[in-house]
């Protein structure tokens, strides 16, 4: 990996700091996400997915009855179809399959279950066009990797059948704010940093709900008979000891779980996959993790 590659994206994201506003706040990720745009190749359209704003990709050659299903992330206040659509819709080119990007409610104006709830009617929209659970995938970056644990919690506990498998990026499973690499971390990533998380945590939650409720913090959630996972984070971020933790408790309840730790890589890199050969090589490996799940049919032992 060119060091020159990361370095031009820090200097990306050092060149537009983060405003005060939510609305400004929201602009400018939506600016550095799309600084690159999506290949010409990709057919995207507009889709409402049961009062939600939603967005379908195809990349030529993809497999239209299978679906992932992404969550973007922005800690919950922030982020769109717009600043994830290049990520996304590289992710399906990677898996061969149809992309779903779902513009959930954001908080403050909408603070938690609003999101929680979104997650569950993008589901049952997809159930309701005819798509089987085991050909969908669970996808989602930081707070929407939250978001896609969420979902499947749900599922599970409503005894329903569960999503193939569930790709998680730079996950946010702690809203206690308690990984050590918050501290360790904080000089080397450029991005997230604690002050800017109780932030996000404060206008997410409403008063009197704990940090530690499992629906928002994963890290607390029971995870039995979750589907295989392949959870990707950057060395460099503050969030890594989220996304270790977390996959410890997974493996410790019996799920399979992928865990990868990128050197050098910061929060959410496979965002800027057109300029960065990491990102690009991160969703070659969301793809082959997609494939061998969602194009494999189970087998019922009876």
């Amino acid at each position: 990996m060119a060091q020159s590659e990361i370095d031009s994206v820090r200097a990306l994201l050092t060149s537009k700091p983060r405003p005060v506003g939510w609305p400004e706040r929201r602009k400018r990720l939506d600016e550095i996400g799309s600084v690159w745009p999506v290949a010409d190749d990709v057919k995207l359209a507009s889709v409402d997915v049961s009062g939600l704003p939603g967005e379908w990709s195809i990349a030529p050659g993809s497999d239209a009855s299978r679906v992932l299903l992404f969550f973007h992330g922005g800690g919950y206040c922030s982020g769109s179809i717009v600043s994830h659509c290049r990520m996304v819709t590289e992710a399906g080119r990677a898996a061969g399959t149809r992309t779903l990007a779902i513009a959930y409610r954001l908080a403050p104006e909408h603070p938690f279950p609003a999101a929680y709830d979104d997650a569950l009617t993008a589901w049952r929209f997809l159930q309701n066009q005819g798509i089987a659970a085991s050909h969908i995938a669970i996808g989602g970056d930081s707070a929407g990797a939250g978001l896609a644990v969420a979902l499947i919690t749900q599922l599970r506990d409503a005894h329903v059948e569960l999503p193939a498998c569930a790709w998680l990026v730079s996950p946010w499973t702690d809203l206690t704010l308690s990984g050590s690499t918050l501290t360790t971390k904080d000089a080397v990533d450029p991005i997230i940093h604690k002050a800017y998380l109780n932030e996000l945590v404060d206008a997410y939650l409403p008063a009197g709900m704990e940090r530690n409720d499992p629906r928002v913090s994963p890290l607390f959630a029971d995870l039995k008979e979750f589907p295989p996972m392949l959870i990707q984070v950057g060395s460099a971020e503050t969030l890594l000891d989220d996304a270790t933790r977390f996959a410890r408790i997974a493996g410790a309840a019996d799920v399979a779980v992928t865990l990868e730790i990128w050197p050098h890589m910061i929060h959410a890199w496979p965002l800027w996959n057109a300029q960065l050969e990491p990102g690009r090589r991160a969703l070659a490996s969301v793809g082959a993790f997609v494939r061998s799940h969602a194009f494999s049919e189970r087998v019922s032992l009876g």
